[in-house]
């Protein structure tokens, strides 16, 4: 991989957590960074320029180049401006890193219209916004002769693709259509060489993470610390890189660990040249070998389930469910 030197580099929702982790990550490897983040709150209310602002100065007392952006990416006049500074500011736009996200749990018989759609416009029309105007910036310098390796980064969740958690439905919903979105993009944009990859983190310590078990727990001084948010930075810096070849990927991230993944796998089938019947149907498709969503659950939670280890983990998602603990 080259030095990102002289490439620039929008992230969104870097103020904190994962976004900060990359964005001072590519800044140190020499790229110029807008740091956009309109500071708001876990979910989406409120507002604090400080916040983008604070790691634009981190950046800058390193000796590195950022500047603050605190546009929404839900707000289309806001996306198309993103672009517009990083270019006013540095010259050209090299990439993008889809970040920004919001969260708002509940389970399904109790969200509101305003919890749901504020997730999903944060996380998917997000996306989709500052993704848009990007690839519009770069179909006209296609077109004026400009060859440049260009890239989008989405950020997608394990909560959404391998383990959708109970209370998350629009905050999977929203990853797992980024994720879509990914491999849509990436077929489009490649005429324009435009590369589209999508990073997956999952058990990352964040604002987001910080009520789910154990995420509180910190490494010994001086280890390795898979659940710190700049495990995911290097593969961002990776994929924002002009020598990548990598297109159309999903990658999950889970501490050292980067796994290439293959979306909805067509699994085994039962077959016949006529209707089925309903038994018919009971009898086949209950002989297949069908996934659990709770065994699912416990893998992803570190752990096979046992009879004990179900009824345990059952007891704590209901638990949740009833509002006895809190959403992660």
């Amino acid at each position: 991989m080259s030095e990102l030197g002289g490439r620039t580099v929008l992230v969104t929702g870097a103020g904190r957590g994962i976004g900060r982790a990359e964005a001072l990550y590519l800044a140190a490897a020499g790229a110029n960074v807008v740091v956009n983040d309109p500071g708001v709150d876990i979910d989406g209310t409120g507002g604090d320029e400080s916040v983008a602002a604070a790691v634009v100065a981190e950046i800058r007392a390193r000796g590195g180049r950022a500047v603050a952006d605190t546009g929404s990416v839900c707000d289309w006049a806001d996306a198309e401006a993103m672009i517009a500074r990083a270019v006013s500011e540095f010259g050209d736009l090299h990439a993008v890193v889809n970040n920004a996200a919001i969260e708002a749990n509940r389970p399904v018989d109790r969200f509101t219209e305003k919890e749901f759609d504020e997730v999903v416009a944060v996380k998917l029309k997000g996306t989709f916004a500052v993704s848009r105007h990007a690839a519009a910036y770069w179909r006209d310098r296609f077109a004026a002769g400009d060859r440049l390796d260009r890239s989008l980064v989405n950020t997608a969740s394990g909560s959404g693709l391998l383990n959708p958690l109970p209370t998350q439905t629009n905050y999977a919903a929203a990853n797992a259509g980024v994720a879509a979105m990914t491999t849509v993009h990436a077929l489009e944009l490649r005429r324009l060489g435009v590369r589209v990859n999508c990073v997956s983190p999952s058990m990352v310590r964040t604002r987001l993470t910080e009520s789910v078990p154990t995420m509180a727990e910190t490494s010994a001084p001086d280890t390795f610390d898979p659940k710190n948010p700049m495990v995911i930075a290097p593969v961002v810096g990776y994929l924002v890189a002009g020598d990548c070849p990598l297109t159309g990927q999903i990658l999950s991230v889970r501490g050292g660990s980067v796994a290439v993944n293959h979306g909805w796998s067509r699994g085994e089938q039962v077959d016949r040249d006529s209707l089925w019947t309903i038994p018919e149907l009971a009898a086949a498709l209950t002989a297949l070998p069908l996934e659990d969503p709770f065994e699912r659950l416990a893998d992803a939670l570190g752990g096979a389930l046992g009879t004990a280890g179900r009824a345990q983990l059952e007891a704590l998602v209901a638990a949740q469910l009833d509002g006895a603990i809190p959403a992660g």
